[in-house]
């Protein structure tokens, strides 16, 4: 074989391996249009003849996406949105004076309606009239006249100058006090509790209440500055008209006088006077 007959040949092998490695890769297909020359079986390939496939276009380079820049954090004190200061709290309200009536302070005896006005408050006194034990009416200076639970009567010695109490009564749905904590509807044996000792009272007058007259040396007697306490009890509701009859207004009872304790009588008014 000569060495031109060598060359073709070893060329054709050259073409001939490679052609068959690339038809059975995985790799890209020639593209649309292009076709090796058929050959004949006793035919050989000129390199002249080696047609190759045009080159596939390059890939475009992808280009990463730009990162979407952070949303920028809200300025919440700036010039063009100051923040809002917060608001101060509230101060609290001042705390109202214990309903206890004593026999200083408000309610000494050189006491008078401009002080009243200055401890509750001028809106919360009011100087009018008041009913008295008889039917007749009576001036005082009211705390919290239009509050049925706060509600208390002040009378002075002196109704034109409104100065020197002479009594503070507490009736009707007052929720406030006097000594030792008593207060309107305390039972009987509540009474006598804080009095540390039986007492003395009048009977029921009819229809109406019993009045305590002595409190046999107790500690609701023993009172200072000439201040003195005075309770008036009214009957159960249910008592029978018969246990009131027993225990009338024209006798002086014990306190713990069982005639006294069938009525079940409890705290119907107070009154701390001089």
């Amino acid at each position: 074989m000569n060495y031109w007959l060598r060359m073709v040949l070893a060329a054709g092998s050259v073409v001939v391996l490679p052609a068959t490695a690339w038809a059975q890769s995985s790799g890209p297909r020639a593209s649309p249009g292009f076709q090796q020359p058929q050959l004949r079986d006793d035919e050989q390939i000129m390199p002249s003849q080696i047609v190759r496939p045009p080159p596939a276009p390059p890939a475009k380079p992808r280009v990463a996406a730009k990162p979407k820049p952070a949303a920028a954090a809200a300025d919440t004190d700036t010039d063009d949105n100051p923040v809002a200061p917060a608001k101060p709290a509230a101060p609290p309200k001042p705390a109202e004076p214990a309903r206890l009536v004593t026999c200083s302070g408000a309610f000494a005896k050189n006491s008078g309606h401009l002080r009243l006005a200055q401890a509750y408050g001028v809106h919360n006194v009011e100087f009018t009239e008041v009913s008295g034990d008889d039917g007749s009416t009576l001036m005082a200076s009211v705390l919290f006249p239009t509050d049925p639970k706060r509600r208390l009567e002040v009378l002075w010695d002196d109704d034109t100058q409104r100065t020197g109490t002479r009594m503070v009564v507490i009736d009707g749905q007052s929720t406030w006090t006097a000594y030792k904590g008593i207060h309107l509807g305390l039972p009987l044996a509540a009474l006598e509790k804080a009095n540390g000792k039986p007492f003395k009272l009048m009977g029921f007058e009819k229809g109406g209440m019993a009045i305590v007259s002595d409190w046999n040396g107790g500690a609701l007697g023993l009172l200072t500055d000439g201040c003195k306490v005075g309770v008036q009890l009214k009957p159960d509701p249910k008592a029978a008209a018969g246990t009131l009859e027993a225990v009338g207004s024209d006798k002086e009872f014990a306190s713990s006088d069982p005639a006294i304790r069938a009525a079940k009588p409890t705290i119907g008014e107070i009154i701390v006077g001089y």
